[in-house]
């Protein structure tokens, strides 16, 4: 199976739109269109319902987003160990899908190039069901990512902190107030994390509580739970929400952290000067 059209499937799949995924993959819609369709005679399946709304995951399409993930990520991981066996240094940077760097990260790139000239970055999209991005399980150097997670065998510096708001319909009626309270949502559907998620992680964008409610794994998804479904969820307050959708501030959640994190036995001296600078580049004052 062609890896490159399994990576435009997923693109859709997770944006539910051909124009955002076009954009998203740096490629013009029409040959993504032919893409999917080309997949789809392939396989012998459909895997989109296409409205004039938009479109939806068919269950073969939700079947194959849930394969093509797993096979995208280990296509990754053994490309990582194979270049590590050919000899250039290779550095592997961790990002969280809905990663947000303050428009500083142009400078730490340039600085970063400046010390370290022949030093690859390879950089790896993780969805919202890891917030290490892969470093807990090994398969990157860095993580630049949100807490709260689990930071055993982790080196975790906080780089600042956002408040946290309650992502609603524009038409539901508590968009209307100015503030909210974590009690002001007890009685409604949240978006969620699968099972397997890191404990902490999911506690804290629950609000502390157990929640029912659709599963989500990516931003997107999280705003379609809310659009389609009526159900609430929590997002940085910075983000721009969907049309259709809206922000309010929690007045009783702390603050997410955005962090910079590598494996707290980290010897190699490239690594460790990229979490160095990205602590002085990205740090808030």
């Amino acid at each position: 199976m062609d890896l490159r059209l399994l990576r435009y499937f997923v693109a859709v799949a997770e944006e539910l739109h051909f124009g955002r995924a076009a954009t998203r993959l740096h490629i013009r819609q029409p040959p993504l269109s032919r893409a999917i369709r080309n997949l789809e005679t392939d396989l012998g399946v459909t895997l989109f319902d296409r409205t004039p709304a938009g479109v939806a995951l068919t269950p073969a399409g939700a079947v194959l987003l849930d394969e093509a993930r797993a096979l995208l990520e280990h296509a990754a991981r053994a490309r990582t160990r194979l270049t590590a066996l050919s000899g250039p240094a290779v550095l592997t940077l961790g990002v969280l899908g809905d990663g947000d760097s303050g428009g500083r990260t142009p400078h730490l790139v340039d600085a970063f190039r400046r010390r370290h000239p022949r030093v690859e970055v390879r950089v790896r999209e993780a969805d919202l069901t890891d917030p290490t991005c892969g470093l807990a399980a090994g398969r990157v150097d860095v993580a630049l990512t949100r807490g709260p997670f689990d930071e055993t065998g982790l080196r975790v510096a906080t780089l600042g902190t956002d408040p946290v708001a309650a992502l609603l319909r524009a038409d539901d009626p508590l968009a209307v107030r100015s503030r909210l309270a974590l009690a002001d949502l007890s009685a409604r559907r949240w978006f969620r994390f699968p099972d397997g998620t890191d404990a902490r992680w999911q506690s804290y964008w629950n609000g502390g509580e157990p929640r029912t409610g659709p599963l989500v794994r990516a931003v997107t998804e999280c705003r379609q739970a809310v659009l389609w479904n009526g159900t609430v969820g929590l997002a940085p307050l910075d983000h721009v929400p969907a049309e259709g959708l809206v922000l309010v501030p929690l007045t009783d959640l702390p603050p997410s952290p955005r962090v910079v994190a590598c494996a707290k036995g980290e010897q190699r001296a490239y690594v460790r000067s990229f979490v160095a600078l990205t602590e002085a580049t990205l740090r808030e004052p």
